[in-house]
């Protein structure tokens, strides 16, 4: 099972302002001195060693992530968000070319379906593109979006045979079993998990985390216990978490304490607030890392969702 991030932002795209890069340009220069200069060899070690708030970006699109399995002509795409632009770019240049695209939907907010109408892909008549939601009347939302006043090329212009699924139960594709669960958020939105061979994902974006998520039942160890891998809303601080109440999402350190109470492996903090920048979000990461340390957890892996970042499980 190969993951890609293409969009990892919440709520709207937020691109780096040119202040930001100015400010990176000048942070870089400050540290560096005429040794760094001496050789190609001194710079590169100058760069290597720089904070990764500086040298690395996390991204402004919003959420999509790719799932391939083991078919090069098929993909899972969870949400469609901003990013999805840059996935269907990326699929037109491969080759193999992907001509079939299973999109699975969390939920309908703005900033997980707005990526859809620029996506290449479900215009070439020569693909399929296959929608699925646990939630009814997922044409008509997808649509919406696409009707006058809103936008001006309505859904019907995407050429691609398409077909919509409303899940009642498991999904299997390519040799894969998608099952999901329903997560607090306003409006309500769903999980996905994917189990391939003996891997375990789980996709969790825009959950609000309750005392209900760590109750050790049956249908909690089930989804969650022993996942390889966790991509899951972080995107607040706790302080943040406590007066946004209600908003729909977590706490970093409250995330953290999940994984580690269902003996996940990897944890990836996604569903970055777009009001932080690249220095806030790497020390974010590094604060989760230190939580882990001072709360004596052990055995998880902690990453920061970033666009283009790749894990294979």
């Amino acid at each position: 099972m190969h993951i890609r991030f293409w969009g990892v932002r919440g709520s709207l795209p937020s691109p780096q302002r040119p202040s930001q890069v100015k400010s990176k340009i000048s942070a870089i220069l400050e540290r560096l001195t005429p040794d760094d200069l001496e050789s190609p060899e001194t710079l590169e070690n100058f760069l290597a060693n720089l904070p990764p708030w500086l040298i690395r970006t996390v991204g402004g699109n919003t959420s999509c992530v790719e799932v391939r399995l083991d078919s090069d002509d098929e993909i899972i795409i969870l949400d469609a968000g901003s990013g999805i632009r840059e996935l269907g770019h990326s699929a037109a240049r491969r080759k193999p070319k992907p001509s079939r695209f299973h999109i699975f939907f969390s939920h309908f907010h703005w900033d997980h379906i707005m990526g859809l109408p620029f996506f290449g892909p479900a215009f070439n008549p020569s693909n399929t593109v296959e929608f699925y939601s646990p939630i009814a009347d997922m044409e008509a939302a997808l649509e919406g979006q696409m009707a006058n006043p809103y936008f001006p090329v309505h859904m019907d212009a995407m050429a691609a045979k398409d077909k919509f699924f409303l899940m009642d139960g498991p999904i299997e594709l390519m040799g894969a079993v998608i099952t999901y669960r329903k997560l607090n958020h306003p409006g309500d939105a769903y999980s996905f998990k994917i189990e391939h061979g003996k891997r375990k994902f789980i996709y969790a974006t825009d959950i609000e985390l309750t005392a209900n998520d760590f109750e050790k039942n049956e249908e909690n160890s089930s989804y969650f216990d022993g996942a390889d891998l966790i991509v899951i809303d972080c995107q607040y601080t706790l302080g943040e978490a406590i007066k946004k109440y209600n908003w729909g999402h977590s706490a970093y350190s409250l995330a953290v304490d999940f994984a580690a109470h269902w003996n996940i492996k990897h944890m990836v903090l996604f569903h970055h607030d777009p009001a932080y920048d690249d220095h806030k979000l790497f020390g974010i990461l590094q604060s989760a890392k230190l939580y882990s340390e001072r709360m004596n957890i052990k055995g998880i892996k902690l990453s920061l969702a970033m666009e283009g970042m790749e894990i294979t499980l």
